[in-house]
């Protein structure tokens, strides 16, 4: 399937092509950055408009084989030159205008005020524009605006009203690539690397939703999970096909975003599917005690992170985590059916690891036996 490119990567296409084409007055349509994820990305750059003071262009967002609301929404950057100047390197200012949402409440990536540009979209802007700089020797200042003509109205049909995000849409991205995510091809990928590892002897998997598993497997235990199996959204129904195709026991790393929804029995924890994240969390701490004012403030929290430090101020965030990983068990063995036994690890970008079941202990050792053998 074909890779798709974020909001974030054509921000940065968009305004290192600005920029360029402002330093240089000469025009640019096509372009290149490094995405964050190691893929190149050549954007093709329209509604070119060069100035004495300013150049501005934009990318079409292409989401490759996983179209979402952006795609083929144009992204525009306009690059302004400044004043400012250090003298060392180009003084940068990276904001939102038409089309791109403002944060009005705390616990978002950016702070209340800011344009809704998350921070490696930013740094992604700042690399490719500061290259361009470095080329060409400008140590001046440069004002970046990075628009979407009709972000407004799309972001009705995103998850920013809720969030607090008002007047257009986020300019989002991690790697800078948008995964294919057809249900049914990514269902395949997974029954085929469940079939690899099977035909190579194993018995065992250790399952991620995605990337941040994987990573925080590596930083936290010093683990390479290369040959895990990134299960998506889809964490019922890559148990069933590990049971299907023989294997004992799987071990399921993932982000309590995530995880916190297996513990409500949701076994498709895609937001399209289901969202009650703060609503069995705010379950769960008045089933450990937690003051009723504390569970109705989680209930108002816009991410899991937010909830996490509302536990930790009670002092029952411990408690209600071993409650909430007692809960992810018993669902997963549910849908295991004795079939294989599960383990599981949680973790929080913020609180690192918050719960582990009991037979994750034993997984370590596999893991170690595993790292040890040439892949």
């Amino acid at each position: 399937m074909r890779h798709g490119f974020t909001t974030g990567s054509c921000a940065a296409a968009a305004s290192k092509a600005a920029a360029y084409m402002l330093l240089t007055g000469h025009r640019k349509n096509q372009i290149t950055i490094e995405t964050p994820g190691g893929i190149s990305y050549t954007a093709e750059i329209i509604d070119i408009h060069i100035g004495e003071h300013c150049a501005s262009c934009a990318v079409v967002k292409d989401g490759g084989d996983d179209p979402d609301v952006t795609t083929g929404m144009k992204i525009y950057s306009k690059v302004s030159l400044t004043e400012e100047a250090d003298g060392k390197c180009a003084v940068l200012h990276i904001d939102g205008g038409e089309g791109v949402g403002r944060v009005t409440r705390p616990g978002l990536d950016q702070s209340v005020g800011n344009a809704a540009i998350n921070h490696v979209p930013r740094a992604m802007i700042a690399k490719e524009v500061s290259e361009v700089c470095a080329l060409l020797d400008y140590r001046g200042g440069l004002d970046i605006v990075i628009s979407v003509p009709g972000g407004e109205a799309l972001a009705a049909r995103t998850f920013n009203p809720r969030l607090g995000i008002v007047g257009g849409i986020s300019i989002l991205g991690t790697s800078g690539i948008v995964e294919p995510m057809s249900s049914q091809a990514l269902l395949d990928t997974i029954r085929v690397e469940l079939n690899q590892r099977r035909a190579e002897g194993y018995d065992s998997v250790a399952v991620t939703p995605g990337n941040y598993g994987r990573d925080y497997m590596k930083r936290r235990y010093g683990y390479d999970l290369d040959r895990s199996v990134k299960c998506s959204n889809f964490i019922g129904q890559t148990i069933d096909m590990a049971a299907e195709l023989g294997f004992q026991r799987i071990l399921l790393t993932g982000h309590i975003g995530k995880l916190i929804k297996v513990a409500g029995g949701i076994m498709n924890t895609h937001s399209r599917e289901a969202d009650a994240r703060m609503e069995l969390l705010a379950a769960f701490a008045l089933r450990c005690q937690v003051p009723a004012e504390c569970a109705r403030r989680i209930l108002d929290c816009l991410n899991t992170e937010e909830a996490l430090a509302l536990l930790q101020e009670s002092g029952k965030l411990q408690e209600v985590m071993d409650y909430a990983m007692e809960r992810i068990c018993f669902y997963l063995d549910k849908r295991a059916g004795q079939r294989l036994e599960i383990a599981c690890i949680m973790y929080s970008s913020e609180f690192g690891e918050l719960a582990r079941s009991r037979e994750a202990e034993k997984w370590f050792i596999l893991l170690e036996q595993e790292a040890a053998q040439p892949i």
